[in-house]
């Protein structure tokens, strides 16, 4: 089967003076425009091709990289807004429609929303929606707590952050465990910090417990070589301070101070920490 929205590894089956036809093991075949043909290839051959509908609502295939698959998520810009709907630019000629229904708020031209990529059972047409919580379960949880776990953010909210965990469940991230600079739409690492009786995730950006405290100590120490053997923070500075220069905690700034001090490669002033 060909799969509409996906990445489809296809025989080569015969030339003709549109394009390629590409067919799978069960029988169906599909174009391969000729723009996309490869300038060398052979009949039989194996061709990896993504998978849409063209302008008529014909299935064809492409080589071009589409920048959101079937049955994911990603931040996309829209191109354009008519009586329809928006439209997606998604890397591929024919924009991705988001249909007025499946808009959380009416969806600017210029603007970027993440979005999820679907197959409209009706129409049998690739759409995306950015109501995203209707594509994302948290009953059924494949997580544990200290699990590294891939994050999209979706949207800052009173809290915090809104993050989509591992393609598949909704988490957050407190406002005030944020130590680095990140904005909608960013893939990023996280881990899981708390699974709420309901079934809510919290999600942090550090590692959790004393895993976090190595990474942390050996960046204070990699800075303090780049600074010259001296950082003016210590025990004293606010947590503001702390999280603006080193992106952490002041727990976890302290802690690493205790490993780098035990280990004797600071020693701490009060005016700062220096190399030993």
């Amino acid at each position: 089967m060909i799969e509409l929205g996906n990445y489809n590894t296809l025989e080569i089956l015969r030339d003709t003076s549109v394009g390629l036809f590409l067919g799978d093991e069960e029988g169906n075949d599909v174009l391969l425009p000729n723009k996309y043909v490869p300038k060398m290839y052979e009949i039989g051959d194996m061709l990896t091709v993504f998978c849409y509908l063209d302008y008529d609502e014909r299935p064809i295939v492409t080589s071009l990289t589409p920048y959101i698959i079937r049955n994911t998520f990603q931040l996309l810009k829209v191109v354009e807004v008519n009586n329809i709907g928006a439209f997606l630019y998604w890397g591929l000629e024919k924009h991705l429609l988001v249909p007025f229904s499946e808009q959380r708020i009416k969806m600017q031209e210029g603007q970027w929303y993440v979005v999820f990529c679907y197959l409209d059972e009706k129409s049998f047409r690739l759409v995306a929606s950015n109501k995203l919580d209707k594509f994302l379960d948290n009953e059924e949880l494949g997580i544990a707590i200290n699990d590294e776990v891939n994050l999209i953010v979706t949207r800052q909210n009173d809290l915090g952050w809104d993050v989509i965990i591992n393609n598949k469940h909704k988490g957050l991230v407190y406002q005030n465990e944020v130590f680095k600079k990140i904005a909608v739409g960013d893939n990023i690492k996280g881990f899981i910090k708390n699974i709420r009786p309901d079934h809510k995730i919290d999600v942090s950006l550090q590692a959790i417990g004393y895993v976090s405290v190595e990474p942390a100590a050996n960046i204070i120490y990699q800075i303090l070589k780049k600074e010259g053997g001296y950082l003016n923070l210590h025990d004293k500075s606010s947590p503001d301070e702390i999280s603006a220069r080193l992106q952490m905690s002041k727990k976890i700034f302290k802690k690493s101070l205790g490993i780098l001090y035990k280990d004797r490669k600071i020693t701490i002033k009060p005016d700062g920490i220096y190399l030993a």
